[in-house]
């Protein structure tokens, strides 16, 4: 088992006054470690430390300084029972490795790295630490560097062992615990870790407890060793505190405040003697011999991880002080009676007795140590007293540096909960609780709020505290359905608009609010704001202007991680379309339903795309073109969505796109790409397209089905009457021709779209001449007679200028797909990235020489990026890609274009 190597520092190199090498002989949390001499001029630090006897060396600890770093440790170990080296010479060492330390700006230099490096065990008298260069920051601009702490765990060796040559040491290995794998410690005290933030008395009853661990696992006392356990658990927290104590209270006595240090050494030893009284240390220690109660389980270690009493504020310490100073004055002038009642406070064998005149100044110095200490900014700051009030005050050494991270979070105040007493609900006083008045701008922009609900409401509102802002909406809430119930009955009460208006003031506040009970309060509340008290009663101009302050913040919200968050935003939304003044006036589906682009984020435009998809389930599809509800609207939103790169996006935006393909078959097809097989080789749109062909057959056979019960009708009519009138056959005739002539021509049309649909695949071209076949390319409309396919092949392999080949797999495709083909299709696309200035596809290893070009600059809105000439390309696709590609000026780029002039 290692344990800790006591040694002492024998030479610095340099050391700074106030932070001197022997400072490495200790641990605890009030060390202040060494620290190198302000502007030396040394590149290179030494420090030499001597064993008090032979050590074999297993495992060496360095801790670091938040920001004062050397770059890097060199370790020398040097092994000479008998003399001494003088100097610190390399000669006289031998050299184990070095250790790196980072330069700590990740953390902002608040957290010190803690550096343990096990070595071949060794035997070694003399440990040199060769510090080599600085670190450079805002807080260390000099070169000085320093060092917290340094730990040595091994075995001390006997006089048995130093006669053992070191090559016998070569073979073994260092013990390891066959639980964890780390080195096996003969206490977890010895642990740099764990001596350097436990207090010092604590971390004594601690070993002492180890050891009973061990004698009661040995008799088999096992239950008695449960209880050990535990206890020394909850004493290493109490000893962390204790801890963040006692460096309090080095810092008050830095600080010449020694008022503050009494009080902190009172609360040290106020905690201390809570915590050993309720774990029951000295019972647990067995210290007046063998006690039967530690075997038995009926105690506070019981139910398993025992409660530490809470710790005792500087409030509580100032309080007690002036209670026992109090006591001792009464003590003096009573009864001898009334002394001995006295002598049996709880608090008397903690606390020493003081001088009246000090304890009667502690609650002063309590207001005085709020100011300067480094406790929480939570806790309560008392107001100054003229009496406390000091001339000056002393600072910090070094007003750069950055604060001690060890502030006293736990002395906050906790908030008394709220308490009903019997028949009467009544609320403890809480002085962090109480709401805060609102400033100047506060008011300003709560005017009308206040105006209409009062200043109390509005209040909670603002506060700080989470159970205040629910408790105002909760009073919102139920002023709206008064105000329902007034309006109802006739009563005079404000007018609605104003209420609406002020309403969703408070709102847009409550919406944006981080803390998920507040948002689930206000998310109810707009609900009950635009569904119970909205409809009938506020304009549409006002409702339009709740619904611009509110959808903005809930459609930010559909796009959290948060499941829960986003889900209740979207339902929130989707509750606001459903009342009637908002959907009257489309002031929902539009901002659904603008396009998403590819840089979207993918939880946002997913809610986005639901939500509408929700819509269109719901209200069906309009022709109003101000709805945002159209075919082409819709339309023009699922193609966007199909090229997002989250297929979760893609896959909502493929139902979307069938929905309208129910109703306009035309305009969806209009939008994609050419139904051949060069863009059916996408996976994509064959899914899509494939969902297509199946709604085509459909309609086909629901018009086939009309054809028949027309034909069936027909001969009815003429079985029905065979004596009727020659002007009513012939007028029942006529309308079952006309019917079968729309039948007939509804079945033309939809077979002729269909058919235009594939007209890409050669062996579906057909001659728009009677008599004459002729081949025709779909993409540039270039034709030529003959029925010999292999002429559409080789046009599409060298000179239509709409297709463009892969650079990395040579397959033929559109230049407008190539982009995408390059990072989602091609056998190449593990080597492809996006840019995400322009949206080009660009190699990984070009990419930074990509972002240097001119060409690769924003994408503008409603645009593409032509991979050939790098210029951009006006929606809509098929328009713009035309216009593009086949024009007189056409691209720049395409060197297809000029191959099909000289083919031509």
């Amino acid at each position: 088992m290692a344990k800790k190597i006591s040694f002492n520092v024998v030479f610095a190199s340099d050391e700074d006054a106030s932070f001197p090498a022997s400072e490495l002989n200790n641990h605890g949390p009030t060390v202040h470690g060494w620290r190198s001499a302000v502007s030396s001029g040394l590149n290179t630090h030494d420090i030499v430390l001597r064993f008090h006897q032979p050590a074999k060396i297993y495992r060496i600890q360095l801790l670091a300084h938040q920001y004062l770093i050397p770059e890097k440790v060199e370790l020398w170990l040097h092994y000479s029972p008998k003399s001494i080296p003088s100097t610190p010479s390399s000669q006289y060492f031998d050299f184990l490795g070095f250790v790196a330390l980072a330069d700590n700006a990740n953390t902002n230099y608040k957290s010190r790295e803690l550096q343990s490096v096990t070595v071949n065990p060794r035997r070694g008298t003399h440990l040199k630490l060769r510090l080599i260069g600085a670190h450079s920051n805002q807080y260390s601009s000099n070169g000085q560097i320093a060092l917290i702490a340094v730990n040595v765990l091994g075995e001390e060796l006997d006089s048995a062992h130093l006669g053992n040559g070191e090559e016998q040491m070569n073979g073994e290995a260092p013990p390891v615990d066959t639980a964890t794998g780390e080195l096996a410690l003969a206490s977890i005290c010895d642990d740099l870790l764990f001596s350097m933030y436990v207090e010092e008395s604590v971390v004594h009853h601690i070993r002492e407890l180890e050891q009973r661990k061990l004698r009661a696992v040995t008799t088999e006392r096992f239950e008695y060793a449960r209880k050990l356990k535990l206890c020394m658990t909850a004493l290493r927290t109490a000893g962390e505190r204790l801890g963040r104590y006692a460096l309090a209270k080095r810092q008050a006595v830095q600080q010449e405040d020694f008022g503050a240090a009494k009080l902190r050494k009172e609360q040290i030893e106020m905690y201390r003697a809570c915590v050993l009284k309720q774990l029951q240390v000295q019972q647990l220690l067995e210290t007046e011999g063998y006690q039967s109660a530690n075997d038995l389980s009926c105690d506070i270690y019981a139910g398993g991880k025992p409660s530490l009493p809470p710790a005792p504020s500087l409030q509580d310490v100032a309080q007690a002080l002036a209670e026992l100073s109090l006591g001792s004055k009464c003590a003096s002038s009573s009864t001898q009676d009334d002394k001995s009642s006295t002598d049996g406070c709880s608090n008397d064998s903690v606390i020493a007795a003081v001088a009246p005149t000090a304890a009667a100044a502690a609650l002063h110095l309590l207001a005085k140590s709020h100011d300067e200490l480094p406790q929480s900014p939570r806790l309560h700051r008392a107001s100054p007293s003229p009496m406390s009030s000091r001339q000056g005050s002393l600072r910090r050494r070094n007003k750069s540096a950055p604060r001690n991270s060890y502030d006293d979070y736990e002395e906050r105040t906790i908030p008394t909960l709220r308490q009903e007493c019997q028949g009467n609900a009544l609320l403890e006083a809480d002085p962090n609780r109480s709401r805060s008045r609102l400033n100047d701008r506060e008011r300003r922009q709560a005017a009308l709020p206040i105006l209409v609900f009062g200043s109390e409401l509005v209040e909670q509102f603002y506060s700080r505290q989470f159970q205040d802002r629910e408790d105002g909406l909760v009073r919102l809430r139920n002023f709206l359905k008064e105000q329902e119930l007034q309006l109802n009955n006739n009563e005079q009460v404000a007018s609605p608009n104003k209420v609406a208006r002020s309403a969703a003031l408070l709102l847009h506040r409550a919406v944006r609010d981080a803390v998920y009970s507040v948002f689930n309060q206000a998310t109810e509340t707009v609900r009950v704001l635009f569904l119970e008290y909205v409809p009938g009663r506020v304009s549409p101009s006002e409702v339009a202007r709740c619904v611009d302050r509110l959808l903005p913040e809930l459609l930010a919200k559909s796009g959290d991680p948060s499941a829960r968050l986003h889900t209740l935003a979207q339902h929130t939304i989707l509750s606001i379309a459903a009342c009637p003044a908002v959907a009257e006036q489309h002031l929902v589906a539009p901002a659904l339903s603008r396009t998403v682009g590819s840089g979207t984020h993918q939880r946002l435009a997913m809610s986005r795309l639901q939500m509408l998809e929700q819509l269109v389930n719901t209200q069906g599809i309009s022709t109003d073109k101000h709805s945002g509800m159209t075919c082409r609207a819709l339309s023009d939103c699922g193609c966007s969505g199909i090229h997002h790169p989250a297929e979760t996006v893609r896959k909502v935006a493929e139902r979307i796109l069938l929905l309208v393909y129910k109703v306009n078959p035309r305009l969806v097809r209009k939008q994609l790409p050419p139904d051949d097989d060069i863009t059916r080789r996408n996976l994509l749109y064959r899914q899509l397209f494939t969902e297509f062909d199946k709604f085509d057959l459909q309609r086909k056979q629901e018009l086939l089905v009309e054809g028949n019960t027309f034909n069936n009708l027909t001969e009815d009519t003429q079985f029905l009457h065979p004596t009727s009138s020659s002007k009513s056959a012939h007028a029942l005739a006529t309308a079952s021709c006309n019917g079968k002539q729309q039948y007939n021509e509804q079945l033309k049309r939809s077979m002729l779209s269909a058919s235009n649909s594939r007209k890409g695949s050669a062996s579906n071209s057909e001659s728009t001449e009677e008599n004459t076949p002729k081949i025709r390319c779909p993409f540039c409309e270039w034709s030529c007679p003959g029925v010999d396919t292999s002429q559409l092949d080789r046009h599409y392999w060298k000179t239509c200028p709409f297709l463009t080949k892969c650079p990395q797999c040579s397959q033929v495709l559109e230049v407008a797909a190539l982009n995408y083909h390059l990072t989602s299709e091609c056998e190449a696309k593990e080597s492809y990235v996006v840019c995400t200035r322009c949206t080009e596809s660009v190699h990984k290893q070009l990419y930074e020489l990509h972002q240097m070009e001119d060409y690769c600059r924003e994408l503008k809105t409603g645009a593409a990026r032509c991979p050939l000439c790098h210029d951009d390309v006006h929606l809509p696709l098929d328009g713009g890609w035309k216009l593009h590609l086949l024009s007189t000026v056409g691209c720049p780029g395409n060197i297809r274009k000029r191959n099909l002039k000289k083919s031509n």
